[in-house]
Formats: C-alpha cells, sequence, structure tokens
C-alpha cells in the first residue's frame, strides 16, 4: 500500500532488488499504512492512515478510540 503517513508525512523509500548475479533493479520500500482512529482535541473522532509504527505508539499514548 503505497501513500503518505497522514500524521507524520513519511512516505515510501527507494532502493535496489538485488539478484544472486548482483544485478540491480530499482525498488520501493513501501509504508505498513494502517486505518486508525484518534481521538481529536474537541472529543471528537477522526479516521487517518498511518504507519503500523506510529499506530502503536499512538496507542502507548492513549490517543486511540
Amino acid at each position: 500500500m503505497a501513500g503518505r503517513d497522514q500524521l507524520t508525512g513519511q512516505k515510501a523509500l527507494s532502493g535496489n532488488r538485488r539478484s544472486h548475479a548482483l544485478n540491480a533493479t530499482k525498488r520501493r520500500f513501501n509504508l505498513n499504512l494502517q486505518k486508525v482512529t484518534v481521538l481529536t482535541e474537541n472529543g471528537g473522532k477522526q479516521t487517518v492512515r498511518v504507519t503500523a509504527k506510529n499506530a502503536r505508539t499512538l496507542k502507548k499514548l492513549g490517543l486511540t478510540a
């Protein structure tokens, strides 16, 4: 799933796919985006797409619904 993290703005990285013969072809390291419901400042809820790592951080801080 390509795209950007809606909270931190992270995007996919690029690199090389390497064969056994060390041939290099371009590839993308896409983000592991998840839909998470976040509590807003006024007490409402909003669904955002964040990386799995940031979803764990939000859960740890108690900001998810």
